[in-house]
């Protein structure tokens, strides 16, 4: 059986970019409807892997694990088609740091403005209270200034 016309000569990878330890799922259309392939990601150090035949769009899948171990760069991960002996390859980015938004940004922005008084409750409190006060007192002064009180 050879593929079908709408298959294309790729292995897409998912995420395209990892960290040490992550997981990778691999997918291509180029084996045809029913067909499967043998996955190689040994230039990761993973070693083989099975992508079987899926219900979407006809795309044979498959996953590996990106070994703890596996050095930052971009590794050639491939997959030979059962039938047909057509290979497919892709290319995964393994950093040392998440690309996908895995490690959100925690804190505030150091900027010297706003935020001085942290998040603890009763600090803020007792800032909102001293700002009301020094508000307060400068208005009763100019009050009393403009009425002609004297300081």
């Amino acid at each position: 059986a050879r593929p079908s016309a709408s298959a294309t000569g790729t292995l897409e990878v998912y995420p395209s970019s990892v960290v040490p330890g992550g997981q990778v799922s691999v997918n291509t259309k180029a084996c045809g409807q029913k067909a499967s392939a043998a996955g190689d990601a040994s230039a990761v150090g993973a070693g083989a892997f099975p992508l079987s035949p899926s219900t979407h769009e006809g795309d044979a899948i498959g996953q590996f694990r990106v070994p703890e171990g596996a050095q930052p760069g971009t590794y050639e991960i491939v997959a030979d088609c059962a039938e047909g002996g057509r290979r497919v390859k892709g290319d995964l980015i393994v950093a040392l740091t998440s690309a996908q938004g895995q490690l959100q940004p925690r804190g505030s922005v150091k900027t010297g403005v706003g935020g001085a008084l942290g998040t603890d409750p009763v600090k803020t409190a007792a800032g909102v209270a001293a700002l009301a006060v020094a508000a307060a007192g400068g208005t009763w002064l100019l009050h009393r200034r403009a009425r002609g009180d004297g300081i």
